[in-house]
């Protein structure tokens, strides 16, 4: 970009200024101050005069842009056959994304980010797992729903998802909107289990999620399972934990186990209900910036024992954590699977939407969970083939003894 500078103004051609001015709409971006004025008021004479600020922001966008403003040019000039604008604008905001490294990280079109809130509500049509990635960046699956076309197709826990239709992906929201689709379309999973690779061809169907469900247990123990944590979970719960609270139960067991997170604030809700005053959890920014999230002093009298085991994550982690480090309701299981992160969704004016890691979080007593996990009070292991559920059976033995 060629300039002259002087007296505060900067004089720049017409058609460097309309170049930086292109890329800046290009990518997205709005031009401000006097650049849109200039074009509503005409070009004259071939020169635009700019403040020193408005040319030093120009020539920041020229700089940064400018291999993506030739690569455009590029492809639209010599691809073999003309390509689809649309296409070529969401793969460069895919790619942007995609340059963070981080899988829990997505731009979503319009269309993915409505799949993404209906999953959100509960209801959605897809096959009925959840899934996140391990250490080496593959997809695992954490769980899948009782009664679903995966559990139906064999499906399990700790399968890694190596490609949908055929197709690998290297972002969650990618894997998530390929699995979804209309309720009686077909779709095929290609996984790996213990070094082997299968596949599993599944009719997809419209999947209720009830994420909490509750029974009695014998010696007047209550149980309480929550799968995931979506949009009514914290209602669904204290409902149920007003039951339990009604029917004077001797205790009762929280079942964490395979439930890979979701809404944040369905956990802390949760979290708020059981933990007297206190800090639940705190989050920190890239810039170190803490921000805690706190219980106030009401809480259930009944005591309570958590389940969590190598599938429990994200939100779930949160509520273990917070229960682990207030100490009085000990943990039963395994260690829990380590995603102390938190995505913040907010969605564009044309409907489409940025999912990004903004923080991460720790346990009450600064306790990291990312990458470590939760160290249960209790470590019992289930064996995979094994007909009685050890944990289940510690957790009750701890509250007899209440």
């Amino acid at each position: 970009m060629h300039g002259e500078k002087g007296n505060g103004i900067v004089t720049i051609r017409k058609k460097s200024f309309v170049l930086v001015l292109a890329i800046a709409f290009f990518v997205g971006m709005s031009a401000t101050m006097g650049g849109i004025l200039l074009i509503e008021n005409g070009i004259v004479g071939g020169t635009v005069k700019l403040s020193k600020k408005e040319y030093s922001y120009y020539q920041q966008l020229d700089q940064r842009y400018s291999k993506l403003n030739q690569l455009y040019n590029e492809v639209t000039d010599n691809f073999y056959k003309k390509p689809n604008e649309e296409d070529l604008e969401t793969g460069m905001y895919k790619g942007l994304i995609a340059g963070l490294g981080d899988p829990y990280s997505a731009y979503m079109t319009k269309e993915e980010y409505q799949s993404w809130t209906d999953a959100t509500l509960g209801e959605f049509d897809g096959i009925g797992i959840t899934f996140s990635t391990n250490d080496n960046g593959e997809f695992v699956i954490v769980s899948t729903i009782d009664g679903t076309p995966a559990d139906k197709a064999g499906l399990k826990a700790g399968d890694l998802i190596l490609a949908v239709n055929g197709k690998t992906y290297d972002n969650m929201d990618a894997v998530s909107a390929a699995v979804k689709g209309k309720a009686g379309t077909k779709v095929t999973v290609t996984y790996e289990r213990d070094g082997k690779q299968k596949t599993a061809t599944m009719t997809r169907e419209t999947i209720i999620n009830d994420t909490v469900k509750s029974k009695m247990l014998e010696d007047n123990i209550g149980y309480i399972e929550i799968s995931s944590f979506e949009e009514h979970t914290a209602e669904e719960f204290s409902e149920e934990l007003k039951k339990m609270e009604e029917k004077k139960v001797k205790g009762f067991v929280i079942d964490l186990r395979e439930n890979g997170g979701g809404i944040v604030d369905a956990g802390v809700d949760i979290a708020d209900e059981l933990l007297g005053k206190g800090t639940i959890t705190y989050l920190q920014d890239q810039k170190g910036e803490k921000q805690y999230i706190t219980s106030d002093k009401n809480a259930t009298e009944l005591p309570y024992v958590l389940l969590v085991n190598e599938n429990t994550a994200s939100t779930s982690e949160i509520l273990a954590a917070a229960v682990k480090d207030d100490g009085k309701n000990p943990l039963v299981g395994t260690t829990t699977f380590g995603k102390g992160i938190v995505q913040t969704t907010g969605e564009l004016t044309d409907g489409s939407a940025l999912k990004i890691t903004t923080m991460q979080y720790f346990s009450p007593k600064g306790n990291q969970i990312n990458g470590k996990g939760v160290k249960p009070d209790y470590t019992v292991k289930n064996s995979e083939n094994g007909k009685t559920d050890k944990q289940l059976e510690k957790a009750k033995e701890l509250l007899k003894k209440k």
